[in-house]
């Protein structure tokens, strides 16, 4: 696939992913699903969803879920947890810049860290994708890297935006990667998004001499509507 980085599918075979889902998603999910239905109809997508911990989460509260990835070897373990716990879950091996589901189908999209893996163009792709297949009033979550992170400082910056060759941080060894500035997510979602909640969150590794500093962005979205 295009946007798929192979990177990913040699992480995956060396280290299995997480069960658990991560706490700013859980939050985000009981925080925004819509209250005037079921959970049983309620459509939740995660792009990029990995070894589907986040989803496993959301399924084990009664949603109906869904996970597009570029890596087998990720889906491969979604599909194994899934089974193993005897719920139900919808996975696809696609791009994120095709989605390949009915406009206005979910009610809540989650991408953690995962558009991230994808030039800027692809991404604003994905962004468009991701407005056509909420309804109207539909969230994302959208849990990307700063351009304040030190892994994006300490690497070499190509033309399509992506950063490659990062030699310090938190992120060495996950391939090549997408930061964001304030500014530019400004300009990507101000127009066809109500910004419900935008922040930079930093983490600074003190107990070292490098003084790394995690930065990412937690953004939530309404579409219009």
């Amino acid at each position: 696939m295009k946007n798929f980085n192979p990177v990913w599918d040699q992480i995956f075979s060396q280290r299995s992913p997480s069960f658990y889902p991560f706490d700013n998603v859980v939050s985000f999910v009981f925080r925004n699903f819509p209250t005037n239905k079921p959970k049983n109809q309620i459509n939740i997508l995660e792009v990029g969803c990995g070894g589907g911990n986040n989803l496993l989460f959301a399924a084990r509260e009664g949603f109906n879920v869904y996970g597009i990835d570029g890596s087998k070897k990720a889906l491969q373990f979604a599909h194994n947890q899934f089974q193993s716990a005897g719920l139900k879950g919808n996975f696809i091996l696609g791009d994120f810049t095709k989605l390949p589901y009915d406009s206005g189908f979910f009610d809540i999209v989650i991408d953690r860290c995962s558009i991230a893996c994808v030039n800027k163009e692809s991404a604003i792709k994905t962004f468009k994708q991701i407005h056509r297949v909420l309804g109207p009033k539909g969230k994302f979550f959208f849990n990307s890297y700063s351009d304040l992170h030190t892994s994006c400082v300490m690497g070499k910056q190509l033309s399509n935006g992506i950063t490659s060759e990062i030699t310090q941080g938190s992120l060495v060894g996950n391939g090549d990667l997408s930061f964001y500035s304030q500014n530019e997510l400004l300009d990507y979602f101000s127009d066809f998004w109500n910004i419900k909640e935008m922040k930079l969150k930093k983490i600074e590794e003190v107990f070292s001499d490098k003084n790394d500093l995690h930065a990412e962005w937690e953004i939530i979205l309404e579409k219009h509507g």
